[in-house]
């Protein structure tokens, strides 16, 4: 099923309008809410063994004003708790579960955020738009937008669409 949806996009003094459709995807619902779930129900629900490492990195994903996270802010927020080894098996672990999904950075380095779409194992629904600013470089999700489908030629098979989109945050805008 697709619907259409618009948004607009501020360059400045000049403002776009844009349609694009939206697709809706049927599959099992698990709300990774950031109010409604824990890190230990979120780990439960997805049959993964609590420990204090997952429920420490799953929590910085359910922190408000997390975004998207590299290893690295990973590492620098577990402040020595956590080993480089462990922090990268448990993103190949949430990222496999559906837990959270791979954003690509302009500097080259993944970024990790929270799946929000009813992703499952093996198969992710994160078919939306990612915001970068160029001041603070914070990367969030625009769950909102999704990316437009794109018709590819005969026998070409996508497995994978992103959209990153560069600019100034509302909160870089306001200082």
């Amino acid at each position: 099923m697709h619907h259409r949806v618009s948004f607009f996009i501020k360059f400045g003094s000049c403002t776009t309008r844009l349609n694009v459709k939206k697709r809706k995807h049927p599959s099992k619902t698990v709300l990774y809410g950031l109010m409604k779930n824990n890190a230990s129900d979120i780990l439960r629900t997805n049959k993964l063994s609590v420990t204090d490492s997952r429920k420490l990195i799953l929590n910085m994903f359910l922190s408000e004003k997390a975004g998207a996270l590299k290893h690295a802010d990973i590492e620098r927020m577990a402040a020595n708790r956590l080993d480089r080894v462990t922090i990268y098996r448990s993103l190949q672990v949430f990222s496999d579960k559906g837990i959270i999904h791979t954003i690509p950075g302009i500097d080259g380095s993944a970024r990790y955020a929270l799946c929000h779409n009813g992703c499952e194992e093996g198969l992710h629904h994160d078919n939306h738009v990612h915001f970068v600013c160029t001041q603070c470089s914070i990367t969030k999700c625009i769950d909102n937008v999704s990316i437009p489908e794109v018709t590819l030629p005969t026998g070409f098979k996508p497995l994978q669409t992103e959209m990153v989109i560069t600019g100034v945050c509302d909160s870089c805008c306001q200082n």
